[in-house]
């Protein structure tokens, strides 16, 4: 029994924060409990209250950017709100916080689901700079104020920020791959493949949350277990047998809740829109000066269509408002896609400018409401950081090139982009997705850092703090602007 303590207690030792992260934790946890309390003030009075559609209110009502506050309605009351395929594991990861949140509204009589969410992504964001910073350290290489300022960098980003304080999945998405990165990097550094149980808890834990995060795991794996990763047994038991079991996972949580639920929605509105047809009908046979029977029946019919076409085009006039690109089909997964927006526009002021620093105009919309998909900063001084910015991670692949590491973390990035740029997934909105891949950017401007010696270094770090520096006051201005 006390050797299995000692082994359980040696993995965990991994979240024990170190003497020298304390500090810098500290900050930056003052940092985040400021963030989520400008967001849970900003909807205190409405989403405390206690109601029965949990899920229709917080949609209603909650607005930064296209976040969806179905972590609120889950912990608020507990259901698979999210879409099963693409986070399977999500709603059942999110059952302990709920049954924490019944606890305290038994206890205070009011819904605490904001506080709750908040200790999460507070968690969430301090152990994401945890594992970060010893990737700095311990697996590139670097020493402490550089560390340090590339820590502040990559918490400057305008959406590391915003993704910390919103109730979706992407600050636990964050925390999640950074840890992935800096337990594959120990592996990577100390000679050591990735074993089957790690990969399997890695897996299960990133793809549970969100699907495409698992193909990460198989990345990082590839990297560090080179051939062996398709040897029959690592390949069968850590790749394909968890794969099957998560992709049967969603379908059977599909099957078995999703389909049912929508045939009673389905079943609801059909039983509404009866009663809402007869008594269309009896205000028409009340009103109108008919006699026939025959005629009367045949003018309800006539306006029961009439009012039926009003609702089809007003639906879609609704959907065609919502700035969408083409898609390359209409039905399943090609739905998701798009292949009509600019990706070099998109890139500009979306993958490497509103991801990073926010645009003035339209702060913090939704492109499915009221934001044009590409949105122009009114300065040129904004466009000089974002250069700054491509520029130094740019440099950074180049001095980093030889570091099997930092094409691993690449490899992540290259994934996203090849479903956001490729196939156009998510495109029309690539920022809110952008915590997935924010601290792979000061992760690859490390190597530049590690190479670079003397004077060169001193001018890279006062550069660097700089650009930090206008970012950190930018964000944080606009976010308590919009949210105070």
């Amino acid at each position: 029994m006390k050797k299995t303590v000692e082994i359980v207690w040696r993995h965990f030792r991994i979240f024990k924060l170190r003497k020298e992260e304390y500090l810098p934790s500290l900050v930056l946890l003052i940092l985040l409990l400021f963030l989520n309390f400008l967001c849970i003030h900003h909807y205190f009075n409405d989403f405390t209250l206690l109601h029965r559609n949990y899920r229709w209110i917080f949609i209603r009502d909650f607005h930064i950017s296209g976040f969806d506050p179905l972590t609120y309605a889950t912990v608020s009351s507990w259901d698979l709100y999210y879409d099963v395929h693409r986070h399977p594991l999500l709603a059942f990861f999110m059952y302990i916080p709920y049954a924490v949140n019944q606890l305290l509204i038994l206890i205070t009589g009011v819904n605490c689901v904001q506080f709750v969410v908040a200790a999460i992504l507070v968690l969430c964001g301090v152990y994401s700079f945890v594992f970060l910073y010893r990737i700095f350290r311990e697996i590139i290489g670097l020493s402490r104020i550089d560390t340090l300022i590339l820590s502040l960098l990559n918490y400057s980003f305008a959406y590391v920020m915003v993704s910390l304080m919103v109730p979706d999945h992407f600050g636990i998405s964050m925390a999640l791959l950074t840890f992935t990165l800096y337990v594959v990097g120990l592996q990577m550094k100390h000679g050591r493949r990735l074993k089957i149980w790690q990969t399997l808890l890695l897996f299960f834990a990133t793809a549970g949350v969100s699907l495409n995060n698992g193909v990460k795991v198989f990345l990082a794996a590839l990297f560090t277990n080179k051939k062996r990763f398709f040897s029959p047994k690592y390949f069968s038991v850590a790749v394909v047998l968890p794969s099957l079991f998560i992709f049967g996972l969603a379908c059977l949580e599909n099957y078995l809740v999703v389909i049912p639920e929508e045939q009673m929605h389905q079943d609801r509105q059909e039983r509404l829109q009866e009663k809402k047809n007869m008594k269309t009908a009896q205000c028409f046979r009340d009103t109108t000066s008919l006699r026939n029977p025959e005629a009367i029946e045949s003018g309800i019919q006539a306006l029961l269509v009439k009012q039926k076409r009003q609702s089809i085009l007003k639906t879609e006039n609704s959907v065609s408002s919502r700035h969408t690109g083409e898609p390359i089909g209409h039905n399943g997964f090609l739905s998701w896609t798009d292949v009509s927006t600019s990706r070099v526009q998109t890139a500009i002021e979306n993958l490497f400018g509103e991801s990073i620093q926010l645009h003035p105009s339209h702060l913090l919309e939704d492109v499915l409401d009221s934001r044009p998909v590409i949105v122009h900063y009114s300065h040129w001084w904004n466009y000089v950081i974002e250069g700054l910015v491509v520029i130094l991670f740019g440099l950074g692949i180049w001095f980093g090139r030889k570091s099997r590491m930092m094409w691993m973390a690449l490899s992540f990035f290259a994934f996203d982009l090849a479903i956001h740029f490729g196939l156009g997934f998510g495109i029309n909105e690539i920022y809110i997705m952008s915590p997935h891949w924010l601290f792979i950017i000061s992760i690859v401007i490390g190597y530049l850092f590690k190479m670079l010696k003397g004077k060169t270094r001193i001018g890279l770090r006062v550069l660097t703090l700089c650009v930090s520096a206008f970012l950190f006051m930018h964000n944080v201005i606009l976010i308590y602007s919009y949210l105070s």
